[in-house]
């Protein structure tokens, strides 16, 4: 048990509170479900809940002052170092454009109502460990694996649209299926989804990202028109031809890409197949032979990822990474047996700290082509770069001058100039004339081949 809650329960033993307050949310039904116990811990009463957080911090078990929001009837705390969050039975009514509800004291059932799914609905009696099922259907819809509103779904989903992506991970996430008439109020409301801030929308896509089922996460995305309302350029995907070795087109190749990445893949790297060839279909020309082309995709694919990503506001730095792995993408797809050592660190330095992941992308998208591909070419790349690693590390394979020691050297100003010299050494270095650490003759060979102050 949470050591949280055995506190909250201790201490509220033989007072007003005994027998009022009840778990609610995610950690009951995935108690019932068996599944791992979430974080998470909401505690709803009949009551009020900001008199309850600071009764709590009386009693000393709450670590700091209680975090407080009126107008909800909602409070923070921490205990045992978990958050808290405290919950007043409320029921909610939202203006037609907002996502700022206007609420009032209510029931728990009132209170079970408002809440997005049956399955979240049921309610567990801190002290007696009774659950209750006000819906008559949230133990139910866990045994069927049904995701449902536990009151009309249009209401539901206008309370707040935020909650059709959030039927869409739950589906993923446990493999249930969303029931009919839930299904088609999320398709023919679909389009209020754009009344959310881009924040949320983009937590509940990592989500569905990070699922075991991404694949499907991204079908029923784009079946319920969901998908089209905050990032319609991976709809241009669909029904775009391929031919060589591809057997599906550029959405299903994608999709299958997605499905072969190894379930510890991190969000970044499935970003990074499912834009991988997002460039493909407006870059798509067909040879007087027949055969298919896409020359370039890779740098529209980079272009496309980074003006999504933006706009659901993604970490710079995670969009950074996405951006040069579906840039690179194809140069690995250009490897030749023949290539020298120096090729091939010149490739290990450009990727840098992403390398394992650019390969993860290479092999997901050969994976992705057709049921049985060839995987030789890969597996010596990897294996050259295995060996090579033994050898000298990715961070040596750069310039062993810096741009203010080159600039001091040859008297210039910061610009395109010092770049070049440092690709110079650089180049110097990956075809083995130049030593990682070798200073003095990096100077030398600068002065030689671009003249002294």
């Amino acid at each position: 048990m949470n050591p949280a809650i055995e506190r909250i329960r201790e201490v509220t033993r033989g007072t007003e509170y005994e027998g009022r307050l009840f778990l609610v949310g995610g950690i009951v039904r995935d108690r019932i479900m068996g599944r791992p116990p979430t974080e998470d811990v909401d505690i709803v009463l009949e009551g009020n809940a900001l008199e309850f957080a600071r009764f709590l911090h009386r009693k000393g078990i709450a670590e700091h002052r209680p975090v407080t929001y009126p107008r909800f009837g909602t409070a923070m705390v921490t205990i045992e170092g978990r958050t808290i969050e405290l919950v007043s039975a409320r029921r909610e009514s939202y203006a037609p454009e907002s996502r700022k509800p206007r609420v009032e004291p209510a029931s728990l059932m009132d209170d079970v109502m408002r809440r997005d799914f049956t399955i979240n609905t049921l309610l567990e009696n801190l002290h007696t460990g009774e659950v209750l099922d006000l819906t008559g259907r949230g133990r139910a819809d866990i045994e069927a694996g049904i995701i449902r509103t536990p009151t009309e779904p249009q209401t539901t989903f206008y309370d707040d649209p935020l909650r059709m992506l959030r039927a869409v991970r739950f589906a993923v996430r446990f493999g249930f299926e969303i029931e009919p008439v839930t299904y088609e109020a999320i398709v023919r409301d679909a389009e209020r989804l754009k009344i959310i801030s881009k924040e949320r929308i983009r937590d509940e896509f990592a989500k569905i990202m990070l699922s075991d089922d991404p694949d499907k996460g991204l079908r029923m995305l784009s079946d319920t028109g969901l998908l089209r309302q905050f990032a319609p350029e991976l709809l241009e995907m669909q029904g775009v031809d391929q031919t060589g070795p591809h057997v599906w087109d550029v959405w299903n190749h994608t999709l299958e890409a997605l499905n072969s990445l190894p379930k510890q893949a991190d969000l970044v790297l499935r970003l990074a197949v499912l834009f991988h060839d997002t460039g493909k279909p407006r870059t798509k020309t067909i040879d007087p032979d027949g055969d298919v082309h896409f020359y370039g995709h890779e740098d529209l694919s980079a272009e496309i990822a980074r003006r999504v990503l933006n706009r659901l506001r993604f970490p710079a730095h995670e969009i950074n990474r996405v951006v040069r792995l579906v840039s690179m993408h194809m140069r690995i797809g250009e490897y030749r047996e023949e290539w020298k050592d120096a090729a091939v660190k010149r490739l290990m330095r450009d990727a840098g700290a992403d390398m394992p992941d650019l390969l993860a992308l290479a092999y997901a998208d050969r994976y992705g082509s057709n049921p049985h591909p060839s995987l030789e070419g890969l597996n010596d790349l990897q294996e050259r770069i295995e060996d090579i690693l033994l050898k000298v590390k990715v961070e040596e394979l750069e310039s062993p001058l810096g741009g203010r020691e080159i600039m001091d050297l040859l008297g210039l100003a910061p610009g395109p100039k010092v770049a070049e010299v440092k690709d110079f050494l650089c180049d110097e270095v990956i075809e083995g004339r130049l030593e990682p650490h070798d200073t003095d003759t990096a100077r030398r060979l600068v002065i030689e081949r671009f003249g002294g102050r």
